[in-house]
């Protein structure tokens, strides 16, 4: 689209004509038009925001400590790959990488097992 809009006012078209037909803000095509004088390019800038502190495949070693040892803590896994890697993260990152992995921290449910009894009783009492 980015394209498109360049070449109509490249063809001579006037900006408000390119976004009314577009349907799209008079600034935004302005704004992408001085970019386009300026830089030569159409595409957008990549994302702002802090850069990640692991990369993807440590990413992929995070969750297979985790999976290796299935009672170890966050912070036993930020320690064992602090020691692997020599690169300190902390307690959420690894946390943050396992929820990524599609592991939680969940515990098992303690309850009592029902017998026969119980189930009888239960229906009983409903019905």
């Amino acid at each position: 689209m980015r394209g498109r809009i360049i070449g109509k006012i490249e063809e001579g078209r006037k900006i408000t004509d390119v976004a009314r037909e577009f349907d799209i803000a008079h600034s935004v095509v302005s704004r992408l038009w001085k970019s386009f004088k300026t830089t030569g390019m159409c595409s957008r800038r990549h994302g702002g925001g802090r850069v990640r502190s692991t990369m993807p495949a440590e990413d992929r070693y995070i969750v297979l400590s985790a999976k290796r040892n299935r009672r170890a803590t966050a912070q036993q896994v930020a320690n064992q790959f602090l020691a692997a890697s020599g690169k300190q993260i902390s307690r959420k990152t690894v946390a943050r990488r396992l929820r990524g992995g599609g592991l939680y921290a969940r515990r098992p449910v303690v309850c009592v097992p029902l017998t026969r009894q119980h189930r009888t009783a239960r229906l009983q009492c409903v019905s």
